[in-house]
């Protein structure tokens, strides 16, 4: 089984160039300030300062489900992307990273309250996605430096995540015999390796 330091490696090509500081200080592709020489291993346990009050950190996690929803497999809450989310800010970012995640958590929670009169975290799912779509066209404040560094947040958290890669994609170690004519049409899961 893969680790989630090979896993985040992986992760970066995905993004690119574009990818979150804390990402890439984690997968190993960028300077982590104040960091011995190599490259340190992600501790175990709890994050090591609170990142999030109460009610940043529920409305995190309610929109880390609607960026991943649970549907024929786990979303993001059950593969444990808050915790990571929060670990990941907590241990790999200067606290400049986590100004856009704050701030855009606290403008979606204020435009919740003014459009819907109830907290982000207890809106329904379509007001959250509505919420999630105004940040993601940049329609509220820092809306779209805020989502483009949640998203990655919550999909390398899920793809790093022992659910991800052995649920949501199938883990085969060593794939079965190759066939050059496998039907495209029969192909399930993206497997990883």
């Amino acid at each position: 089984m893969i680790d989630r330091r090979t896993a985040l490696a992986g992760v970066v090509a995905m993004f690119g160039t574009a990818l979150y500081a804390p990402i890439a200080r984690a997968a190993g592709v960028a300077a982590t300030p104040g960091a011995a020489a190599g490259i340190p291993v992600i501790s175990e346990g709890p994050p090591s300062v609170a990142v999030f009050t109460a009610p940043q950190r529920a409305l995190m996690t309610a929109l880390s489900e609607r960026v991943l929803p649970t549907t024929d497999t786990p979303g993001a809450i059950a593969a444990g992307v808050p915790a990571y989310i929060e670990k990941l800010l907590a241990d790999w970012a200067v606290p400049a990273d986590r100004v856009p995640i704050l701030a855009g958590l606290d403008a979606i929670e204020a435009r919740s309250l003014k459009d819907y009169k109830i907290s982000g975290a207890k809106a329904t799912a379509a007001q959250q996605d509505a919420l999630l779509t105004l940040a993601m066209n940049d329609q509220i404040p820092s809306g779209g430096v805020f989502f483009e560094a949640f998203r990655q947040l919550v999909v390398t958290g899920y793809y790093t995540s022992e659910i991800g890669m052995t649920q949501e994609r199938e883990y085969l170690p060593v794939p079965g015999e190759y066939n050059g004519a496998f039907p495209y049409s029969q192909v399930n899961k993206v497997y990883s390796a």
